[in-house]
């Protein structure tokens, strides 16, 4: 079986898959302080109520933006699972798209992973949302080049930062609104972050497409793309697990490369 493990700013999510299907999914708050025994403490109960082991996967692949959290993942994979790690970003590892930027190097490596598994599952011309602790628009090519793309501040982000700046304001959750128009302080908040970022993605949507010049696929992924998805026509597809699917199809492509 091939362990998955996706690191983003805010959440690591482990995922296991057996070569059919995923066999469980674990999400962990990130820590760059967290130890290789911590995250086996962790992981293995977890693995223990699906009834797998450590005997059981074969493989290891991480993708990782918090440059901190790697040389514990990589210890975790050679002490508990026996297994040298595929590491997005490290040279030797074949991503199978070419990177149309000015500083290759510089691109988040989730980004990538998206724009890899948007391609093999949609096709065609991509703008793919991620909903993170920042909200990324990428853009990815019929031939499944990527393109470039925005980077803005996430939603959870901009709702502390509103706490925090505004003495009088409370920290809230992200929660759809019937109505705009708020009659009290939270619903006017809630209304304010989550009809604001509708605006957003539909004014980055349509001036992505106007200036790319061709029809273009939106989807979302992410935590809150449900959310997003059913409040804006400008979305056509939610896949809050693209990533995952975007590092089994990079494993796949670096082993057939080996056989």
């Amino acid at each position: 079986m091939l362990l998955t493990i996706d690191v983003g700013n805010t959440n690591t999510v482990f995922a296991v898959h057996d070569g059919d299907g995923w066999r469980g999914q674990w999400r962990a708050s990130t820590d760059g302080r967290r130890t290789a025994d911590e995250y086996a403490v962790w992981l293995l109960q977890l693995f223990a109520l699906e009834g797998l082991t450590v005997d059981d996967v074969h493989a290891v692949i991480i993708s990782s933006v918090v440059p901190q959290t790697k040389f514990s993942l990589r210890q975790l994979c050679l002490k508990y699972f026996r297994s040298e790690p595929m590491m997005i970003g490290d040279p030797e590892v074949n991503l199978g798209l070419r990177i149309d930027m000015d500083r290759p190097r510089e691109v988040g490596a989730d980004r990538l992973v998206n724009a890899i598994a948007a391609h093999k599952i949609y096709g065609g011309d991509l703008i793919v949302i991620d909903f993170g602790t920042a909200t990324t628009f990428d853009v990815v090519g019929a031939d499944g080049s990527y393109q470039g793309g925005v980077i803005a501040p996430g939603i959870n982000l901009s709702l502390e930062a509103l706490h925090r700046a505004a003495a009088k304001l409370p920290r809230i959750a992200v929660e759809r609104t019937e109505k705009v128009i708020g009659k009290d302080t939270v619903p006017a908040m809630q209304a304010g972050v989550f009809w604001g970022y509708v605006g957003l993605i539909e004014g980055l949507v349509r001036r992505i497409v106007d200036e790319y010049g061709k029809p273009m696929t939106v989807i979302a992924t992410g935590g809150l793309a449900p959310i997003f998805f059913n409040a804006t026509d400008a979305i056509q597809h939610a896949d809050p697990d693209i990533t995952l699917v975007g590092l089994l199809e990079i494993h796949r492509l670096n082993i057939s490369e080996k056989a």
